[in-house]
Parts: C-alpha cells; structure tokens; sequence
C-alpha cells in the first residue's frame, strides 16, 4: 500500500511540483491550499507524513501544526520561506519532525521524506495479529479474511487499526471520532455506527452477537481476541 502524503501549502505551483516529485516516488499524494482544508484532509485521510506551510492565508502554520498535535502523531515535515531560528525552534517546539526553508532542493526534501517515514514506520511496531481467520497487518497495513485481502476505506482502516492496537481495551467513541475524524466531530456518534457496521460485515463478525467487534454501550468499543 503507497505511503500517504498530505501538502498544506497555498502555492499552486509549490504543490504541483512536490505532488509530481512525490508520486513519481510512489507516494500518494492529497493537496490543500488553506489550513481549514489541510486540517480536514490530515483528518480524513490519515497520512503517513505531512508537509507544511507556515504562510497559509487562512491560519497560520504554527497553529494548523498544534491542532494536529492534538489528536495526531503523524510525522510533519515544515516548509517555509521563514529562515530564522525562533521560528524553527517554535515549530519543532510545537510538534514537526523536521523544517525546510523554501527556497528548497527537491532531493534534499525527497531524502527528508524517506527518512522521516522510515522513522515513523519503523516506530510502529505492532505485531502481526491473527485470530480465527482474520490477519492484522499494521506495519503494512494489511487486513485479510481466509488468506485474502480485505478492501477497506480510509476510515474504515484507521477505526479497525486503532481498536487492534489496544485488544480486548475498551476505546471511546469520543477518542475514535477525535483521532480518526478530527477534534470537531467528538459528538458524531453516527459515523462511527456506520464503519462498525460496515467492518462487521467485511470481517464477517455476526451484526447481532458480535465475536471480535463488541460494542459498549454509551462508551465506545473494543476488538476481542479472547472469545
């Protein structure tokens, strides 16, 4: 499964040319010119790494980073045309990897990228998972049934991949809406109804007793690996 890259940067042709650079790398690559936007996109699509702009015409840079610091560890990879030290320091004091002043060479952020992603994955050191029929791949995000792929959505892989992280644990509705949708949907306990449904029915978990995805009343749920 290709990486997913996120670039939060209000000039066109800045994205044009790193979503050239980056998917010709075999990244997949998803483009937002605001803050606002790039908030949403970090949020829907759960990246591997994202790279971004201080200069946003909407919110400041600083800020988009803080608010990802508050519910995701994602790798952020700062590119500004601002050079001096306090801002650097403030930045990585707020949570980025890593911090590229513009203007940049292409291969210098490519090799940045690749490090900063090694250093994530590698970090993620979950175990293979298997139950019954079912295969939990996280460090390669992959979910089979009897031996065979499990197609899943975005959100669909980030819910699962969460509850299977932490087996048998209980996770809030309000921490699966927060991580996976963002800050802004803790009461969108309707989202979260239709992914259960759907993995329920991908993974072949019984909707009216499940075995693996069990559901706590008026908390959140867990993924059960003890029967």
């Amino acid at each position: 499964m290709a990486t997913k890259i996120v670039v939060i940067d209000d000039e066109k042709q800045i994205r044009r040319m790193l979503k050239i650079a980056l998917s010709s790398a075999g990244h997949e690559v998803t483009e937002a010119e605001n803050g606002t936007d790039g908030l949403s996109c970090v949020a829907r699509q759960q990246p591997d790494l994202v790279i971004l702009d201080l200069g946003l015409p909407d919110i400041d840079g600083k800020q988009v980073l803080k608010e990802i610091r508050e519910w995701s560890p994602v790798p952020v990879i700062v590119l500004s045309v601002r050079n001096q030290d306090q801002e650097k320091i403030i930045a990585l004091d707020y949570g980025a990897q890593d911090y590229v002043t513009k203007p940049f060479s292409v291969e210098e952020l490519l090799a940045r990228v690749r490090a900063n992603l090694r250093d994530h994955l590698q970090a993620d050191t979950s175990p293979l998972l298997e139950i019954d029929d079912l295969s939990f791949d996280l460090s390669r995000r992959i979910v089979t049934k009897s031996g065979q792929p499990v197609e899943l959505t975005p959100k669909e892989y980030a819910v699962i991949s969460r509850l299977v992280k932490q087996p048998n644990c209980v996770v809030t509705q309000s921490q699966l809406l927060s991580e996976i949708w963002g800050p802004s949907h803790k009461e969108d306990t309707h989202y979260l109804r239709i992914v259960i449904s759907h993995l329920r029915q991908k993974l072949g978990d019984d909707p009216t007793e499940p075995k693996y995805l069990r559901t706590e009343a008026g908390i959140g749920y867990r993924f059960c690996v003890d029967g």
